[in-house]
């Protein structure tokens, strides 16, 4: 929610926190994506992670989140010094929600760039995954 105004929402699905930091590069967001859409992390007749995205024909939330760079090591105040600036942070975000429709075949809900959000999640098992785009292979 941004100003009292739903920006986007989903059912069931992906609330998707995407920080984009200053080296990520057009192959680190191809991977990310490809990675999100193939997930299988849903649960399938016997209670196994076992079905993806598409097998429950699930949905997107996708929101930027640059404070996912926090640096906490020094001092009470996180830094953000690993976070990309918009001018490089609004593209790649652009670009994933346009891969990740692509991927999925389905319009990608999205919060707004650098706004004040409200965000409402709940969250299903919990589940929680990290992916880094410097843990992939052949980084």
């Amino acid at each position: 929610m941004v100003e009292g105004n739903i920006t986007g929402e989903i059912g069931i699905g992906f609330l998707v926190l995407l920080g984009v930091e200053d080296v990520d590069t057009d192959e680190d967001l191809q991977w990310l994506a490809q990675k999100i859409a193939a997930m299988r992390i849903f649960g399938d007749e016997n209670g196994m992670m076992n079905k993806s995205l598409a097998d429950i024909n699930g949905d997107i939330l996708l929101i930027s989140q640059f404070t996912l760079f926090a640096q906490t090591k020094k001092g009470n105040r996180p830094g953000f010094l690993r976070a990309a600036k918009p001018d490089k942070a609004v593209p790649m975000y652009e670009a994933m929600i346009g891969e990740l429709e692509r991927l999925t075949g389905k319009k990608v809900a999205t919060g707004v760039f650098g706004a004040d959000m409200k965000i409402s999640l709940l969250n299903d098992g919990p589940v929680t995954i990290i992916m880094d785009t410097k843990d992939r292979e052949n980084h």
